[in-house]
């Protein structure tokens, strides 16, 4: 860890590391993707320097350099105590709120539980499943993304090696350079045989992506106030961009923003577009 790092307490015994991407302003908080970390959102953030934002960004339980609850469990309320736990600790008064993914849904689930906590937020594809999406996804049985992730090499001869790994297979080969070398630079550890190795274990983050469908934030979303733009890219299936209008119409403020030519990892797919497009969203806040 850096001197620009802290380390909060969050509930269930996990320790965030909390990093501090610089700028000067307005709080802004950044939560990542379910398998990923907060330093990926550095890119992004030299974007929104000089424009009023001091950005924050956590590794949220079991990712990065911050630890997994005590009972091993990731049920995404807990990613919700992650961020009032930020919040909190920073002492934050309405921040703003950026998300990615499961990102997305834990700034949404922290707003739900404590209205007026977020100034404005800005969500790119949020994980928030309607109902009858749920019961679909109950009813086929198998979770690919779970299965992918117990299949994923998680060791590495060195970080080059592992960024080389990344950098030419979908949907890491999509990433910007930058952001796949933050990934890569702080998402592995190096091991006693002198290898490198996923930080974010391989069945936490199956056990996350399981426990994905299980939350009930979209039954809340009356309760999230603050103006709130639901991004995406292009929609292709099945997957967080499909329902994107249904969690904006269930919105008291929210709209919808489209960036077809990005995928699902839109803001680590091109930082500067996204920066641009936060910053336009946030102006009227």
């Amino acid at each position: 860890m850096t001197s620009a790092t802290r380390l909060v307490e969050s509930t269930g015994g996990a320790r965030l590391a909390v990093h501090d991407l610089g700028g000067s302003g307005h709080p802004l908080l950044l939560t990542h993707a379910t398998g990923f970390h907060g330093r990926v959102w550095a890119p992004l953030a030299r974007h929104l320097e000089g424009h009023g934002f001091r950005c924050w960004a956590p590794d949220l339980r079991g990712h990065g350099d911050s630890t997994a609850p005590d009972d091993g469990q990731f049920h995404w309320d807990g990613f919700a105590d992650d961020v009032l736990a930020v919040v909190d600790a920073l002492g934050m008064r309405r921040p703003f709120g950026v998300g990615h993914s499961k990102g997305g849904a834990a700034l949404l689930l922290a707003e739900e539980r404590r209205p007026g906590t977020f100034r404005a937020l800005y969500l790119f594809e949020p994980v928030v499943f309607p109902p009858d999406v749920v019961e679909a996804a109950d009813h086929a049985g198998s979770n690919p993304l779970a299965e992918g992730a117990l299949r994923r090499r998680s060791e590495f001869e060195s970080f080059d090696a592992a960024y080389d790994n990344f950098a030419t297979k979908p949907p890491f080969s999509a990433l910007d350079p930058e952001v796949l070398r933050a990934y890569v630079d702080y998402g592995f550890a190096p091991t006693a045989a002198g290898t490198v190795i996923l930080k974010c274990r391989p069945e936490h983050e199956a056990q996350i992506y399981r426990m994905g469908a299980t939350h009930g934030a979209f039954a809340r979303l009356d309760r999230v106030t603050c103006p709130v733009v639901v991004a995406r890219g292009g929609v292709t299936g099945f997957g967080p961009a499909a329902f994107v209008e249904r969690i904006v119409d269930a919105l008291p403020h929210g709209r919808i923003e489209e960036h077809p030519e990005l995928g699902h990892f839109g803001p680590l797919e091109r930082p500067e577009e996204i920066a641009t497009a936060i910053r336009r969203a946030f102006a009227a806040a």
